[in-house]
C-alpha cells in the first residue's frame, strides 16, 4: 500500500499511489514522518480516506499528524476534510483564498473542530516545522487554481508538486518515468488545459531550480527521479504553451443548434 522514497534516521518519505477505487480520477498521496511528527498531503476525497487512514496507520501512530496540506481546493484534494479534523489533531494547511470556503466540507455540528486548525496560507508561501525538519511551502499560483501551492522537503530533497507534472496513466503509477519523450505525451493535453499560461510556468521553474530537487512527484501519474529527468521536465514545462497562450476568438463563440444526444457524449469524453 506504502511505497518508502527516502529514509535516514528518523525522517522517512512514504508515496501512496493506488488507493482509489471505482471512478475516481488516481491520486498520490506523500506522508512525511520525522521522530514523533508528521505532515499529509493532498489526502484527497472519501474515496482515498479509508484506505489512506489504514495505510498510514501502519507505519505511524495517526495522532502524530501535525500538518494535512492541500495544494489547493478540489474535491480529489481535501474533500475529506471533516475526518481529518476529527480523528486527528492535526492543522489544515491552504491557502487564503480557499480557507473561507472550507467551512462548506464541514458538517455544523462540526464546526468547533475547525476552530484554530485552519492556517491560512498568504500568496508568499511559508516555512513549517515540524520535528527536526522544515517544509517548505512554495507558491504555484494560476497553475490549475489562482490559490496553489507546491511543498518541498530540504531533507529528502523532494518537491511534491500537485497537478504540474501529472500524466493520466492507466497503470505504473509510483514508477519513475524513464522516457521522457513517450511521457510527454500523457501530460501534455492536460497541462496545456489547465495551466493558465506560459509565463506562470516560467516563473515556477525558475523559482524551483534554486532548489536541490533529486524528485518531482505529481499529484497524478508517474514521479521524475534523478538530475536528469528532473532537469528534463523542468526545460519541458518552462517552455510549454498552454492555457490562454493557446486560446482565439473561435474559443468564444455564440453556440448554434442544441446537439445532439450523441454530440454531448462525444463532447463529455
Amino acid at each position: 500500500m506504502s511505497q518508502l522514497l527516502f529514509e535516514a534516521g528518523d525522517h522517512k518519505v512514504y508515496l501512496f499511489t493506488d488507493l482509489v477505487r471505482g471512478e475516481g480520477i488516481q491520486a498520490n498521496q506523500i506522508f512525511i514522518e520525522n521522530h514523533a511528527h508528521s505532515a499529509l498531503f493532498d489526502p484527497g476525497g472519501n474515496l482515498t480516506y479509508q484506505p489512506l487512514h489504514m495505510a498510514i496507520s501502519k507505519i505511524s501512530s495517526i495522532k502524530h499528524l501535525d500538518y494535512v496540506l492541500a495544494s489547493h481546493q478540489d474535491p480529489d484534494i481535501i474533500t475529506s476534510l471533516d475526518k481529518w479534523l476529527m480523528y486527528t489533531r492535526a492543522r489544515i494547511v491552504i491557502s487564503k483564498l480557499w480557507h473561507r470556503f472550507l467551512p462548506h466540507l464541514v458538517p455544523g455540528y462540526m464546526a468547533e473542530k475547525s476552530e484554530g486548525r485552519i492556517l491560512a496560507l498568504p500568496d508568499a508561501g511559508a516555512r513549517l516545522r515540524f520535528g527536526d525538519a522544515v517544509i517548505q511551502v512554495l507558491p504555484a499560483h494560476f497553475l490549475h487554481s489562482v490559490g496553489n501551492f507546491h511543498f518541498y522537503d530540504p531533507v529528502s530533497r523532494i518537491l511534491f508538486s500537485g497537478d504540474v507534472g501529472a500524466s493520466l496513466t492507466e497503470d505504473e503509477h509510483g514508477r519513475p518515468v524513464r522516457d521522457f519523450d513517450r511521457h510527454i505525451r500523457k501530460m501534455k493535453g492536460f497541462h496545456q488545459r489547465y495551466m493558465v499560461a506560459n509565463k506562470a510556468c516560467r516563473l515556477w521553474v525558475h523559482m524551483v531550480r534554486e532548489l536541490e530537487v533529486d524528485m518531482i512527484v505529481p499529484q497524478h501519474g508517474r514521479p521524475f527521479v534523478g538530475a536528469e529527468m528532473v532537469t528534463r521536465f523542468l526545460d519541458w514545462f518552462e517552455n510549454l504553451r498552454c492555457g490562454i497562450d493557446l486560446i482565439d476568438q473561435s474559443h468564444y463563440r455564440v453556440p448554434g443548434e442544441t446537439p445532439s444526444p450523441q454530440a454531448v457524449a462525444e463532447l463529455a469524453v
